[in-house]
């Protein structure tokens, strides 16, 4: 089995949660390939240099490079651990999960030629970015879906008494948490004794302001602080609808593990979304920033019994395809490729 360096953000700490180099690494690990990581440091630029330490020091030890490939600033890891491995002469797959890369390969189109067009493969998580990148003139796209470990997620019969919200994501400008507290206002005045809990650690600040909005509005809302995967699964158990109010989005896989679990997800119509969950039948989608239809969706799981538990049913389905024991086959696929 292939030796491979994987590259992304592998943080340890209280204001990031799980990290998909984490989940893709283990399942890797178990299937008998030998992982190299990097990098753990919380400074960015320090991590940066520890990642280009790791690329040089083991580049004689791997057959090939992941690179964790995201939109904003990560963006410029990617670039330069591509551009070293070219003179190294490894191979490297960048794993597309920035919900924004289109619009980087518009405003960067350069760098995105640099790292796309030279790696072995890229390795799109969602048919929205597949599409993106082949609208660009890639050509060396996979699509490759998240995965997850289908036997840690039990499925649940809910309760739909009162609306019990709970949303699962770290608290980032971009993932929009403030929604999450508009719309429990304007539920609250449907259903008096309706629930939010809103669980993940503090990324970039935001979640002072979200509290504060909670204060403002004289909200009970149940902030958990960051909470380890078994943690949140188990506090799951006390919640019924699941809600995502993120403005831009690639294939998170919160939205797969609440599949599996039984929920019915209301989400914000963007990204690589739509290519997960198709609005009245396997989930509900609304605008972003739109208050006033996800509350309306909200209301209208609760209202339709019959077309609720479809839902709940199509996405439990959906979610058994994207298991890793259906998954890992497309990773051997282009693991064990001949080098190009």
């Amino acid at each position: 089995m292939k030796k491979i360096l994987y590259v992304g953000n592998n943080l340890q700490n209280n204001t990031s949660n799980t990290s998909y180099i984490n989940i893709l690494g283990g399942f890797l690990s178990k299937e008998g390939f030998t992982l190299f990581y990097t990098s753990s440091y919380t400074n960015k630029f320090i991590r940066l240099l520890d990642m280009v330490k790791s690329c040089l020091w083991v580049s004689r030890k791997v057959d090939l490079v992941l690179i964790d490939t995201y939109s904003t600033q990560n963006f410029y890891y990617a670039f330069i651990i591509s551009q070293l491995c070219r003179i190294l002469r490894l191979d490297y797959i960048p794993i597309l999960h920035g919900g924004n890369l289109p619009q980087r390969l518009k405003s960067d189109p350069k760098k995105s030629r640099m790292i796309f067009s030279n790696a072995k493969q890229n390795v799109a998580p969602s048919l929205y970015l597949k599409a993106a990148f082949e609208d660009s003139g890639f050509t060396n796209i996979t699509h490759i879906p998240n995965a997850v470990d289908l036997s840690q997620y039990p499925f649940r019969t809910k309760v739909y008494e009162i609306p019990k919200l709970l949303w699962v994501r770290s608290f980032s400008e971009i993932y929009n948490p403030k929604l999450a507290i508009h719309v429990f206002k304007a539920l609250k005045d449907i259903y008096s004794e309706a629930e939010l809990c809103m669980v993940g650690p503090d990324s970039d600040g935001t979640l002072k302001a979200v509290k504060q909005l909670a204060k403002d509005l004289n909200l009970n809302v149940k902030f958990t602080g960051k909470l380890s995967k078994s943690e949140w699964i188990n506090l799951s158990k006390g919640y019924n609808v699941f809600i995502n109010t993120t403005n831009f989005d690639n294939m998170p896989v919160s939205l797969i593990e609440a599949m599996a679990l039984g929920f019915p997800i209301v989400s914000t119509n963007v990204g690589g979304i739509p290519f997960l969950i198709q609005n009245n039948e396997n989930g509900m989608l609304v605008p972003p920033k739109d208050s006033e239809a996800m509350v309306k969706a909200i209301t209208y799981v609760f209202d339709n019994a019959e077309q609720r538990a479809q839902i709940i049913n199509n996405a439990r389905a959906q979610s058994e395809l994207l298991d890793w024991n259906t998954i890992k086959y497309k990773w051997f696929q282009i693991l064990e490729a001949d080098n190009s």
